[in-house]
């Protein structure tokens, strides 16, 4: 089952972040948090891996609407976008919402799955083409 949906780029993974940021920022999507996973797995196992970040992407629209149908979608929120190095290029991947929206089961929620949808997917091409 696929559950994102991902572009790659060329360019260098510091800049790769930056165009995910604007490109979030201008679908409506702010960044709550982010984890940097190269530099946890470092510190806490003593363990490398690739540059590999996960950000958490919030639109609160969408999240305002989505939990006026169901108050327990918070668990599922919010929208991970995760920036990982591959080789001499930068992945971006989001995490699809029609598969939050599976969870709960509710049909009122699929409008606001099929927006978010559309506005993630919209920030990954315009990433894809910068």
């Amino acid at each position: 089952m696929e559950y994102g949906f991902a572009v790659r780029c060329e360019a260098p993974m510091g800049e790769t972040v930056e165009r995910v940021r604007a490109a979030l920022a201008e679908q409506g999507f702010g960044v709550l948090t982010e984890i940097d996973v190269q530099a946890t797995l470092r510190a806490k196992l003593g363990e490398e891996s690739e540059p590999y970040l996960i950000l958490g992407a919030c639109n609160p629209q969408l999240a305002h609407q989505a939990l006026g149908v169901d108050r327990r979608i918070g668990l599922l929120l919010p929208c991970n976008v995760v920036v990982r190095a591959d080789g001499g290029s930068t992945v971006v991947e989001a995490l699809d919402p029609q598969v939050m929206v599976s969870v709960p089961g509710d049909s009122r929620l699929q409008p606001i799955a099929d927006e978010a949808g559309r506005r993630l997917r919209t920030a990954l091409q315009t990433v894809k083409g910068s």
